[in-house]
């Protein structure tokens, strides 16, 4: 494509040496996605700073919020950078940068459950948030200390088969609406 005939750099063609059938495929799928479900409300949800909890499903039937998650759990495991690539750019297309923040919190919410919780936690919590029917969200920033992690404020102690947290989190994406929350704690199980 000559430069007198460029539009946009989401209409330039995948380059072979990096992208194969299959980011062309899902790209496809997810301009489409991007197309009907989403561009045309978009400056609508980003004006009320919402948008229908049905989207998360919505999305989950096109497998993006599967993606990278094991199968055992009902995700695409992709371990292709240039599938993040493809994902970042389609949905990019249409605007709406809160929007898409908050239908992908679970990218930042689900990887210490992934990482850390018991496998009776990850089945309670991944399959339904990559399935749209559930929502996580990550809980790191605090008032008057953002979100440096080596001076959390936040505490969590252990009582019983329970832990009591104290403390305050804002700026939570995906906090209004979450079902799950990973919330980041000064753990007082050795103070």
């Amino acid at each position: 494509m000559a430069l007198g005939e460029f539009t946009s750099w989401f209409d330039l063609p995948l380059s072979p040496v990096y992208y194969s059938a299959d980011h062309q495929a899902w790209r496809e799928t997810l301009r489409r996605f991007v197309d009907t479900e989403v561009a045309p409300f978009v400056d609508e949800w980003e004006e009320a700073g919402h948008f229908p909890r049905e989207m998360y499903r919505k999305a989950a039937a096109i497998g993006l919020l599967q993606l990278g998650y094991p199968e055992e759990y009902g995700g695409i495991p992709v371990a292709d950078p240039f599938m993040a690539v493809v994902t970042a750019l389609e949905q990019a297309r249409a605007g709406g940068g809160g929007m898409y923040a908050s239908l992908n919190s679970h990218t930042i919410g689900l990887p210490p459950v992934l990482a850390l919780g018991s496998d009776a936690l990850k089945q309670r919590v991944i399959p339904p948030v990559i399935a749209g029917e559930k929502i996580a969200a990550l809980a790191v920033t605090e008032p008057g200390g953002g979100s440096d992690v080596a001076n959390l404020k936040t505490t969590a102690r252990r009582d019983g088969d329970h832990y009591v947290v104290n403390g305050g989190k804002i700026f939570i994406t995906s906090g209004i609406r979450a079902d799950f929350y990973t919330v980041a704690v000064l753990s007082l199980i050795h103070i």
